[in-house]
């Protein structure tokens, strides 16, 4: 390779590195699954879906999991073209610069806010959720936000490596409990098995969508295998089987379950799933024993402590990328421990706004609504990031001359599409619940709407356009590194 092999981009000798070659294929694999986290899914998330969808929870879920895999092209694509740690903060930037920093503002709102949240308190919450006499003491849960949160920093802090091999196992014995599970209720069910679920009546379209979009959120990090592209072996291999993969476990571990819970808990009663603490326990012991209650519970105990693992992953390396590139985050952050190549200063960086939000947020109104509050600036977050990234995509395809109209075009352009009818709906859905149901806590939610949309357009696009004219320099670099820059060949002359 020589330095024509980069356009647009210059050839860097960086001192600091991630540590190349480090984890494998199954890795890669199981930080997007420990980061869809889906037994924290089953026992939490799936009770918003049925509120909404119902009996049809299931039907919801299979075209939610349909749709993020739709979203997952992009990242697919770009896997082959770029090896960058800055995932979707990178890929937008290739296509145009001003896309950069509106990008990196939603990672902060779907990774910096959302994630912690969701590990942090959602852990907290679950046990708060089963257990009343754990709820009675005040501010318990500030004990266990602050261990998850520990947890977290101190198995990423010791290398990719090590807290990926911890991802693997617990990972795939989560994956296989759940689906495996699930089927085992199935049988126990018997004739009360029913296609009906999967054809729900005209009349009930809308909620099947509405509870769709709810679902979204259940795969929300199907594609953070790239967060971690510099340290994976063979990245433009692995990285896009990572995400097929990933996307196929997640499917078995997420849609069996979807179909056992609410056909388990009763067609008839489905409008009191919602209202449980811990629907899926109770289903998982009803049909299974307390072998399956106390499995489950394990696993979605562990579920939490894998997903903030997966996050502090994400957040310290697509702040290092940027980082490295002089974006928004200070230099000083562009710094790897000598010894592990972890991102430790982002690592702190991660530590610090992760837990102080959640805190701040637990303590404000209850780790349950705090999280939830935290949660729904991410689902904006997580739409707009994927949308600039979708945009990326088409652009520089095109200016690479390697355009194909439906990978580059057509599927891009769909996955936005379905991107602004979730947004609608998610805020048209805030925004009616504070109007019929006036609260300070529902005006909280529609704040954190709102606060999730003009963070990276009002805010993210006048940032790209100061940056293009007073350091210009800097947004040049966004998203150019590659580490084939690292690995290339070095000519004979040197």
């Amino acid at each position: 390779m020589e330095e024509k092999d980069f356009p647009n981009s210059q050839i860097q000798k960086n001192e600091y590195k991630l540590k190349h070659n480090a984890v494998g294929l199954m890795h890669g694999v199981f930080q997007s699954i420990s980061h869809v986290s889906p037994a924290g899914d089953v026992a939490i998330l799936l009770t918003g879906t049925v509120a909404y969808a119902g009996a049809y929870t299931v039907i919801a879920v299979l075209i939610a999991w349909l749709i993020y895999g739709m979203w997952m092209n992009t990242p697919y694509q770009f896997s082959k073209l770029r090896t960058n740690a800055g995932g979707y903060y990178a890929y937008a930037s290739l296509g145009s610069k001003i896309l950069s920093i509106p990008t990196f503002l939603s990672y902060t709102e779907n990774e910096m806010l959302g994630g912690p949240a969701f590990g942090i308190l959602g852990f907290a919450s679950f046990f708060y959720l089963i257990s009343p006499s754990i709820s009675s003491l005040p501010y318990v849960w500030v004990g266990l936000a602050s261990v998850v949160a520990a947890y977290g920093f101190i198995i990423s802090y010791l290398g990719i490596k090590e807290s990926l091999s911890y991802a693997f196992y617990t990972g795939l014995a989560e994956v296989l409990f759940l689906g495996l599970a699930s089927i085992a209720i199935i049988f126990k069910l018997g004739s009360l098995n029913t296609f009906s679920v999967f054809s729900p009546p005209t009349y009930a379209l809308p909620l099947v969508f509405l509870g769709m979009v709810f679902s979204i959120l259940d795969f929300t990090g199907l594609g953070t295998v790239i967060t971690v592209s510099e340290e994976i072996k063979e990245p433009k291999k692995n990285v896009g089987k990572s995400i097929l993969y990933a996307f196929l476990l997640t499917g078995f571990a997420l849609i069996p379950p979807a179909y056992a819970l609410t056909v388990g808990w009763g067609l008839g009663n489905i409008s009191a799933f919602a209202s449980s603490p811990d629907p899926g326990l109770i289903v998982f012991g009803k049909y299974l024993g307390i072998a399956g209650f106390a499995l489950l519970t394990i696993f979605v105990a562990n579920s939490y402590l894998s997903f903030i693992i997966a996050n502090s992953n994400v957040v310290s390396r697509i702040s290092f990328s940027a980082a490295r590139d002089g974006v928004i985050i200070p230099r000083w952050f562009y710094y790897t421990h000598p010894k592990r190549k972890t991102p430790v200063r982002t690592l702190m960086l991660w530590l610090g706004v992760g837990f102080g939000s959640s805190l701040a947020a637990g303590l404000l109104l209850g780790p349950f609504n705090g999280a939830l509050l935290l949660l729904t600036i991410a689902g904006i977050g997580v739409i707009f990031e994927h949308m600039f990234a979708n945009i990326g995509l088409t652009i520089y395809a095109n200016k690479q001359r390697q355009f194909d109209i439906f990978k580059h075009g057509v599927v891009p352009i769909i996955s936005s599409i379905l991107g602004v009818i979730v947004l609608y709906y998610s805020m048209q859905g805030l925004l009616s619940t504070a109007i019929s149901s006036p609260s300070l806590l529902n005006y909280a939610f529609l704040g954190a709407g709102i606060f999730g949309i003009v963070w990276p357009l009002a805010v993210g696009f006048p940032l790209g356009i100061y940056y293009l004219k007073k350091h210009p320099e800097k947004l040049a670099k966004a998203g150019e590194y590659d580490i084939a820059m690292e690995i290339r060949p070095q000519s004979k002359e040197t």
